[in-house]
């Protein structure tokens, strides 16, 4: 049962007691008739249902824990409490990165029967060995390639899963695979689920931010979309151009004409107008999600400049980075696919930043479009795209646990799919959904641990197989939250994110 706000309660108490008063009904009989009653009370429900559903913000008092972003309490004692997702659109190569098979050099050319059915698929040619050597790190001898040499120091951090698969080779359908659990767009993201499920620990930054750079990924939108939940889950997308001022380039939701007193009367009458509104067409998801979006622009006020300022930072920090330095600005890719290391950097910052002042969930991208897709030239691609975020990445990790942030923080690496083990035209790798790698560290995930494995080509997961259902119900379980659990009744249906599938994989929690 909905708790009924202070503001309204105590407005009843003093009704009551007015009403109490000897002779009060006698000297105001005129005004307590039965169709005054009901022209006077009845124009003020659509603001008591505001003021309910807006709690204390109605009366500009500040109230933690209500509102659609209140804190809810898990299913059972979450190992997470943030998400920070790495990812690599257009998906790396297992072979090249996480996934060591030194059989493709003993056959290197040729098409085994075992890889028959990939070579008729996709029309690819003969296998490829990598050209990067794999060695192994830390104390658990965890296989990394040379791609990644600053990653690989935190490897007894790491859990690499090897035996990824999904259900299509195709970017659009894998990226909302991934991220939504269904591969047509119209499911919620995972972010908007966890935000549904958990709520905010901070009313003054959405709690689901995507980071990018100008311009969109694939499929954009629709990646961090809420769908069907409401819009207050999804995710917002900040990309910030180079050099950027946070004071600067978010002016709207700074104002120098106006006192925040000022601006909250101007926003509660806004708010007044949309309620009468509701009172008379009725209940409107767009207009709900337009009246809770007004409510946290006002509140991310110097909230959010203050959190996307890097400014504050040391310079030992910036350059760990890599948005110091003279390689701050190596670019790897294409015009439309490239991406610098200090915009990388920069947002690898940013997400711990976020992750610091209570985002439940941070998204980064690298660049715009897909600029892992390799098609041609993949060890070159490789080398210089790995070039870009390794470094960003390893300092992400290490700024994470110097701060105690990293057990209660849940970081994703990967992209929607892996390559094939065989070249396409003389140098690529084409789409391969069968087996691929990602790797988690953090928020309760065993470190040091290789899970899973393809077969000895790195074509098809063969051992301990790990759908996306099964990657999604495991990091809800991180979370506090049962998969099972966690719906969403929309069109005479119970909805979750993974569907009718997924298992939890037990064997990578710590």
């Amino acid at each position: 049962m909905k708790t009924i706000p202070p503001q309204i309660d105590d407005l009843w108490k003093h009704l009551l007691e007015q009403a109490s008063a000897p002779g009060f009904f006698e000297r105001n009989a005129a005004r307590f008739c039965r169709r005054a009653m009901l022209a006077k009370s009845f124009n003020g429900m659509g603001l008591l249902g505001m003021a309910a559903a807006l709690g204390g913000r109605a009366s500009g008092a500040e109230m933690p824990g209500s509102g659609p972003l209140a804190l809810r309490q898990p299913h059972f004692a979450p190992r997470a409490k943030h998400v920070i997702h790495l990812w690599m659109n257009g998906a790396p190569s297992q072979v090249d990165t996480f996934d060591p098979k030194p059989a493709l050099a003993k056959y290197a050319g040729q098409r085994p029967e075992s890889t028959a059915k990939l070579t008729t698929e996709n029309r690819t040619g003969g296998l490829m060995p990598s050209p990067f050597p794999f060695s192994r790190h830390g104390r658990s001898g965890l296989e990394i390639s040379s791609l990644f040499p600053h990653v690989a120091r935190h490897a007894d951090d790491l859990c690499v899963i090897r035996s990824m698969h999904t259900d299509v080779p195709v970017h659009e359908s894998s990226n909302w695979m991934m991220f939504t659990g269904s591969i047509q767009p119209n499911r919620p993201s995972y972010g908007s689920w966890l935000l549904y499920g958990l709520g905010s620990e901070n009313e003054n930054l959405p709690g689901f931010v995507v980071l990018g750079e100008p311009g969109q990924p694939v499929n954009g939108p629709s990646n961090w979309s809420s769908r069907f939940l409401p819009g207050i889950y999804q995710g917002c997308q900040v990309a910030l151009p180079p050099g950027y001022n946070p004071r600067e380039v978010m002016p709207y939701l700074r104002n120098t004409e106006l006192s925040a007193s000022s601006q909250r009367r101007e926003l509660d009458f806004l708010q007044q107008l949309n309620a009468l509104h509701v009172e008379r067409r009725g209940a409107e998801n767009a207009l709900n999600a337009r009246i809770e979006s007004l409510e946290m622009a006002f509140h991310m006020g110097d909230a959010a400049a203050e959190a996307f300022d890097t400014g504050a930072e040391s310079a030992a920090t910036l350059a760990d980075y890599g948005l110091t330095g003279p390689e701050a600005d190596l670019v790897a890719g294409s015009v439309d696919g490239g991406f610098k290391r200090s915009t990388f950097g920069r947002n690898c910052l940013l997400a711990r930043r976020l992750v610091e002042r209570g985002v439940r969930v941070v998204q980064i991208y690298c660049g715009k479009s897909q600029p892992w897709d390799h098609h041609g030239r993949n060890s070159e691609s490789h080398r210089n795209h790995a070039a870009v975020v390794d470094r960003p990445i390893a300092a992400l990790l290490a700024d994470l646990k110097s701060r105690g942030l990293l057990e209660e923080t849940l970081v994703l690496w990967g992209g929607e799919f892996g390559r094939t083990p065989t070249t396409q035209g003389n140098d690529g790798r084409d789409h391969n959904h069968h087996g691929f790698s990602v790797w988690m560290t953090g928020g309760g995930v065993k470190g040091g641990l290789a899970y899973g494995a393809t077969d000895e080509f790195g074509f098809k997961a063969v051992e301990k197989p790990v759908h996306v259902h099964d990657l999604h119900a495991t990091m809800l379980h991180l979370m506090g939250l049962d998969h099972e659990r966690l719906t969403y009744r929309y069109s005479g249906r119970d909805f979750r994110l993974t569907d009718v599938h997924g298992e939890v994989v037990k064997e990578v929690i710590a």
